[in-house]
């Protein structure tokens, strides 16, 4: 399976690919380097998504997971950049629970580029991120996203490690 290493703020992610589509996104260096078209592709969207000059991606995926997973994906897709969604209005949206939501979203293969981290807990806090650097890494995705998206007009630029406030940009439905 085709892999290509990236280094980004939040340290190195691999992309993998397999029969022309992203499949994977994980933190770390990939053993198996190939810098396939479609992974160089997706490496210049994710540098331009980080460097602010892009919001969203238009990448083919094929992410594996079960017939609900993947409608929960769907949705976290169509969660536009800077807002975001509580697990219950995901879970509303599909008839079944927060915590089924909140299952599928720690199995998405390909996180950042499905936005598992537009989805919040409805009490305001972030909720969880299986991402590396958990609550932290998601807090700064958010931020990133939203500055990128013209939400926080004037705001510092996001850091990883930013303690500050939770909530970020739209308010969470």
């Amino acid at each position: 399976m085709p892999q290509l290493t990236l280094h980004t703020p939040l340290g190195e992610i691999t992309l993998s690919e397999d029969e022309g589509a992203l499949v994977a996104l994980d933190w770390g260096r990939g053993r198996d380097q190939d810098a396939t078209p479609l992974l160089r592709e997706a490496r210049a969207q994710l540098h331009d998504w980080f460097d602010g000059k892009r919001v969203d991606f238009d990448l083919p995926l094929r992410p594996h997971g079960t017939a609900f997973q993947g409608r929960v994906w769907d949705v976290m897709r169509a969660i536009p950049p800077g807002e975001t969604l509580t697990y219950g209005a995901v879970a509303a949206q599909l008839n079944s629970s927060a915590r089924a939501v909140g299952m599928a979203c720690g199995a998405n293969p390909i996180p950042i580029i499905i936005p598992c981290h537009r989805v919040v807990a409805a009490s305001g806090r972030l909720g969880g991120y299986s991402g590396e650097g958990g609550g932290g890494t998601k807090r700064f995705l958010l931020r990133l996203e939203a500055a990128s998206a013209g939400l926080l007009a004037g705001a510092p630029a996001a850091s990883p490690n930013d303690p500050s406030a939770t909530s970020v940009g739209e308010p969470a439905r």
